[in-house]
């Protein structure tokens, strides 16, 4: 089986059409969204985007496998299934596909792919869609967590300063700056700035964001932009954002380049709101 991250909307289709009960198309969009259109035999599970883990250590972690194996077994997913899962452009969502990929990985679901160019590659490709949602029975999910793909708030903290961890901040320019807390609003969390000794590249910037249809670069030129802030294909890198959907889709990218990379996924929803976790919060 193929088993490739990034798929495209004709090999999707083309699966579609062998109709194996194998292959489950999630879409992440929001319900209303989906209720318009969606790829044919899609499930809507939104919650990949809007769970906030504000705990990343044992207890939080439990209570996130918990949250997910719940809703996978309801929409009949067991976890041995092949999963592709997209959002309506890459660009757009803050990387709510990718993040949904690395949550389905966290748990333990061991065949994951992002539809490549998302439901407006879809649309581009003129291939069918569909408003029927699609019936379910439940299943029972297997949880095998994969704790070496997630960087804990312990973990970050160790890191700080080891020069050996590359801390990669992708979030949008005004977060990165000091002026914003969130890409929701500026006073959402407690605190504005950075985690200390971190080093900034804008998330969108991997992908061709200006594109009609926006994808990723190629692996070259990912390799040629992460060289220009200090990133090799030797480096180890814990990638931060707000609550780690832009590090999700960064995560992707760096893979795609042959870079090692880990998705602290608390990110700085859960960094912020720990008073005893050291800031830098100079305005840049």
């Amino acid at each position: 089986m193929d088993t490739k991250t990034l798929i495209s909307p004709q090999e999707v289709f083309f699966l579609l059409a062998e109709k194996s009960s194998q292959i489950v198309i999630i879409d992440t969009r929001s319900p209303e969204e989906y209720a318009i259109s969606h790829l044919p035999g899609a499930i809507n599970i939104r919650e990949f985007f809007t769970y906030l883990l504000d705990d990343s250590l044992t207890e939080g972690l439990k209570k996130l496998q918990e949250y997910f194996a719940e809703i996978m077994s309801k929409v009949g997913i067991s976890g041995t299934e092949r999963l592709i899962v997209y959002e309506d452009a890459l660009n757009k969502g803050y990387g709510q596909s990718c993040r949904a990929a690395f949550l389905l990985n966290y748990l333990g679901c061991g065949t994951v792919s992002i539809l490549h160019g998302g439901y407006q590659g879809w649309l581009a490709a003129e291939l069918p869609t569909t408003d029927k949602v699609t019936k379910i029975e439940s299943s029972i999910f297997r949880l095998h967590p994969n704790a070496d793909i997630m960087v804990t708030k312990d973990e970050m903290l160790q890191s700080i300063d080891n020069p050996a961890i590359i801390k990669l901040d992708v979030r949008d320019r005004i977060e990165w700056q000091g002026l914003s807390s969130s890409p929701y609003s500026p006073d959402f969390c407690p605190r504005k700035g950075r985690i200390p000794n971190s080093i900034w590249l804008e998330w969108h910037l991997l992908m061709n964001s200006e594109a009609q249809i926006p994808m990723f670069r190629s692996p070259a030129e990912i390799l040629k932009i992460c060289e220009s802030v200090g990133i090799t294909s030797d480096s180890i890198v814990y990638i931060y954002c707000f609550k780690g959907s832009r590090a999700a889709n960064t995560m992707i990218a760096l893979q795609e380049a042959g870079i090692q990379a880990k998705n602290y996924f608390g990110s700085w929803n859960e960094w912020s709101r720990n008073a005893s976790l050291p800031i830098d919060s100079r305005v840049l």
